[in-house]
């Protein structure tokens, strides 16, 4: 997404206190090690909420096992067409098929999709001011685009199906804030809610960035210590970061990609405290930006349905590596 619009104002640029991703993550995911490594090596790689390469998946085996190719992604959005019935106000978590047996079995996962297709058709409406419990900011955005035209919208509902597909393979109950089924929206303290009212035991929200050329890799964005208003993270602030460490570790592993270059200090991971999808959660839950749609080497890989599928393995085996413990 762009580093315009709602709930994300450009990060301030820190030197991280943590050590590499690597060191995070050695314990937790020994297997990206290896691709950490091997990006070491190469030299590879270089928001709400609006915070705006080639190897293949090898987490765990409950997710692993399934071959990218045997997942076939719901129509883009581009194919779909808004329910006539869906109210702009109403909650609209479009949930998965009954669950099947499986490792996950028992588990819910809600998945976000950063943005909706329609949003650009409904500016009046994604502009209202919503509190986010540090402040108020907008509703929604319309979100960020390739220079070509591909939409971070449509990216983000792409990579949502195919993340659903993994997972529900392996028992879990998948929900989605939104599937194109609604006219624009949810808003971004809806999005919080329907985590909430899910119980869900891990939600991430699905993003692309839309920053300078030349800025490229991916980053997670995990939720900082709040305490305000309608706003108290301190709870799931540290199994938030597990999550979000997790997911890193298997992303590098699956796509190839680097971690930013731009943000993070080359760990992969931001804390924000401006983000109403975060601030309201009261489940871990964590952002994550795939890669940045303004630059060409990103957005050749953003585009590609090949890299999508090995986005949404490497998404899927961190969560299913956070449930499983």
């Amino acid at each position: 997404m762009s580093y315009t619009g709602p709930d994300f104002d450009p990060p301030q640029p820190r030197r991280s206190r943590r050590g590499p991703l690597t060191v995070a993550l050695a314990a937790l995911v020994p297997g990206a090690l290896l691709g950490w490594a091997v990006y070491a090596v190469v030299g590879g790689g270089s928001g709400d909420d609006d915070p705006k390469a080639s190897a293949s998946a090898d987490a765990s085996p409950s997710v692993s096992s399934r071959a990218p190719s045997t997942v076939k992604p719901s129509p883009e959005p581009s194919d779909r067409k808004p329910s006539a019935s869906a109210g702009s106000g109403s909650p609209s978590a479009s949930a998965s098929a009954p669950p099947a047996s499986g490792p996950l079995k028992g588990k819910v996962v809600v998945i976000d999709p950063g943005h909706n297709p329609g949003n650009f058709r409904h500016t009046a409406e994604i502009n209202r001011q919503v509190d986010i419990g540090t402040n108020r900011k907008e509703c929604d955005t319309t979100g960020t685009s390739t220079n070509d035209g591909y939409s971070e919208a449509r990216f983000t509902l792409d990579v949502a199906h195919r993340m659903r597909a993994l997972l529900e393979a392996q028992g879990a109950t998948v929900k989605l804030t939104q599937d194109a089924d609604r006219p624009f929206g949810p808003c971004v303290d809806e999005r919080a809610r329907i985590g909430n009212r899910a119980k869900a035991d891990a939600v991430v929200s699905i993003h692309a960035d839309g920053s300078g050329a030349g800025n490229r890799g991916f980053h997670v964005i995990l939720p900082g210590a709040v305490n305000a208003g309608a706003a108290d993270t301190r709870a799931i602030v540290g199994p938030s970061r597990d999550l979000g460490e997790r997911i890193a570790g298997n992303f590098v592993r699956a796509t190839g990609s680097a971690p930013s270059n731009y943000v993070g200090g080359g760990t992969g991971l931001v804390t924000r405290k401006d983000l109403g999808g975060l601030n309201l959660s009261t489940v871990p839950k964590v952002f994550i930006e795939c890669g940045n749609m303004r630059d060409s080497k990103d957005a050749a890989q953003l585009t590609s349905g090949a890299w999508r599928q090995k986005a949404a393995q490497g998404i899927s085996d961190g969560i299913v590596s956070f449930l499983r413990g």
